[in-house]
């Protein structure tokens, strides 16, 4: 089929877009900004998904004119996986602005993909927005970024009753795996290529943390089977249900034994609980189903940081 998918620079984006692509779909992947002007590691995947054959089309931010042109060529879903990330971890976080950008022309959007053929949209949602996962009650939004996205969501339902196309909901918990920003595994690796002890501050927290690889793979299963069945649903699926320094420690032990080398975590008392403690998703994934090897994922993560983050130990420490 052929699949229009906002946000595909993006870390998940990036892989949803290439198991799209390794699935026999046609992909179509509209980029905010010029192709080449990206750079680090959404660089690196807006290259890689040149190199396998994802159209990319640079500077048609979602909803703008070059993008209703794009709508009205057709395609069988629209996967509007985009969203305004600027400054997200932030109280200062611009609500508003978010919201324009993930909805703007949402109206004239849905209507004119209903006529040019879409059969259904797809919208990324966060396990951090209100309303979402399961966890501490009230299951509130985690910042305003992810009251962005629950915002966002309702917007876009609103417009999509109206204008006839279903709407279904796919929610991510905490991904992680090769091309990833630099977040917490990429915080630990930082560590470990330094030859430093990795603390970690929020030990005590309960998250979702799910390799990217079967995410995509669960998200290319529900992109497929909404083409056949359009009816409107949500799936959260769900990877690694444990504590922080639980999966920290978990991440040591596979990430060490494929690098050979020390990887010392240290779980600090925590103190800060401004956030819930626990937020999760709730479905599994059917991994038989999928053909997604547990093994193999964690051996591709440890090649990419071998790559990524070894020659940095190597250069500070020598052949030790």
């Amino acid at each position: 089929m052929k699949i229009l998918l906002t946000g595909a620079s993006s870390f998940t984006g990036y892989w949803f877009a290439k198991t799209l692509h390794f699935r026999g779909h046609e992909v179509v992947a509209p980029l905010f900004a010029p192709t080449d002007s990206y750079t680090g590691v959404r660089g690196e995947r807006v290259q890689d998904l040149r190199l396998l054959g994802v159209t990319l089309l640079g500077g048609v931010p979602f909803g703008s004119p070059q993008f209703l042109t794009l709508v009205d060529k057709g395609a069988d879903v629209l996967c509007h996986h985009a969203a305004f990330v600027e400054n997200y971890k932030s109280l200062d976080f611009d609500l508003l602005s978010a919201i324009k950008s993930n909805t703007y022309q949402s109206n004239i959007l849905f209507q004119r993909a209903r006529k040019a053929g879409f059969k259904t949209v797809i919208h990324t949602g966060s396990v951090f927005e209100q309303g979402e996962g399961s966890g501490e009650e009230p299951l509130r939004a985690f910042s305003p970024y992810g009251l962005s996205k629950g915002l966002t969501h309702q917007i876009l339902e609103f417009w999509a009753h109206h204008s006839g196309i279903p709407l279904s909901k796919f929610v991510i918990p905490n991904p992680f795996g090769p091309y990833e920003e630099p977040r917490f595994c990429a915080y630990l690796m930082g560590c470990w290529s330094k030859g430093e002890t990795a603390t970690v501050k929020t030990p005590a927290y309960v998250r979702d943390n799910i390799h990217v690889s079967l995410l995509a793979l669960a998200y290319a299963d529900f992109v497929e089977k909404k083409l056949n069945r359009p009816d409107p649903e949500k799936v959260g699926p769900s990877g690694y249900v444990e504590s922080q320094g639980a999966f920290a420690l978990r991440f040591a032990d596979e990430i060490g034994k494929r690098l050979n080398i020390p990887t010392p975590v240290e779980l600090l008392a925590q103190s800060d609980f401004s956030e819930p403690k626990i937020r999760i998703n709730k479905d599994i994934p059917d991994i038989k189903l999928l053909g997604w090897e547990e093994k193999k994922a964690w051996d591709e993560v440890g090649e990419y940081y071998k790559k990524t983050m070894l020659p940095i130990r190597v250069a500070v420490h020598g052949n030790q």
